[in-house]
């Protein structure tokens, strides 16, 4: 995303934010949770009429025009607060389409994870998504089949919700089933592991993915965590799955950071060293 787009982004979130915040107590939760399902359900409209998205977007347009535009296509049609953030976003310049898009899928999910956050639920949707990623990595089948292009979304929709029916939080199932359900170059499990990620964000935290080579006990793992969150500054969330090609150790990656403590790779560090 260009600068243009990303400071975009932010003046939106800002009207995002105050349109939420002027919920009442209780009443909050709900309004968040509505407008993350309303901001998903404009997404897939815009996606379907290409004509309406280029002219939201357009920059050649004066911004206030492309703010009523927003207003009169979906006013009525969504909460005020969903509303507000539409018309904010389409008056907003952006670089093209997609960003626009991309941001108002983002504002989705912050509004979801807001909700979740109202229910003390952030650690539960974190951990649920994180393991439905490794479910669909697992799975070369399903993963084929929810990144299929040639399959309607409505397909692909039902087949997540039958595999999540009752297993999981309503939040979690929303995130989860716009995430794959909207066309992406990603691949599934990535998205849904992008998707717990942003979870763990929305509580300050960093995220550890963690490639061990045998199971971890709690005690290993309590000291690894403890571990990471002195070394980084701030809490750590550690993802854990187990892969017996590294030998022996763990892999652990944070961000663009990657230590490989695994006999795997101080196999390879040996090879090359011989070569």
């Amino acid at each position: 995303m260009y600068a243009t787009s990303r400071e975009s982004l932010a003046r939106t979130r800002s009207v995002a934010h105050e349109a939420l915040g002027s919920a009442s107590d209780g009443e909050a939760t709900a309004v968040a949770a509505q407008t993350g399902a309303e901001l998903f359900a404009v997404v897939e409209t815009l996606d379907a009429q290409r004509t309406l998205r280029t002219a939201l977007a357009d920059s050649s347009v004066e911004g206030v025009r492309r703010s009523n535009l927003a207003g009169e296509v979906f006013s009525g049609q969504v909460s005020s607060a969903t509303a507000t953030i539409v018309k904010a976003a389409a008056g907003e310049s952006w670089s093209n389409a997609r960003d626009l898009l991309n941001s108002l899928v983002e504002l989705g999910r912050e509004a979801l994870l807001r909700a979740a956050a109202d229910q003390d639920q952030l650690d539960t949707v974190e951990d649920e998504l994180f393991r439905l990623g490794r479910i669909v990595a697992g799975n070369p089948q399903l993963e084929q089949a929810l990144s299929d292009r040639s399959k309607p979304s409505q397909a692909k929709r039902e087949l997540l919700g039958r595999l999540l029916y009752g297993k999981v939080t309503a939040v979690t199932e929303a995130l989860a089933v716009q995430a794959v359900t909207r066309p992406r170059k990603a691949a599934p499990a990535d998205v849904l592991n992008g998707l717990a990620d942003l979870a763990a964000e929305q509580r300050d935290r960093a995220v550890a993915h963690v490639r061990s080579a045998a199971p971890l006990s709690d005690s290993q793992l309590e000291k690894l965590t403890a571990t990471l969150t002195r070394t980084y500054g701030k809490q750590v969330t550690v993802h854990v799955e187990v892969d017996t090609e590294l030998l022996s150790g763990l892999v652990v990656r944070i961000g663009d950071e990657v230590i490989d403590g695994s006999g795997a790779g101080r196999l390879a560090a040996l090879r090359k060293t011989l070569k």
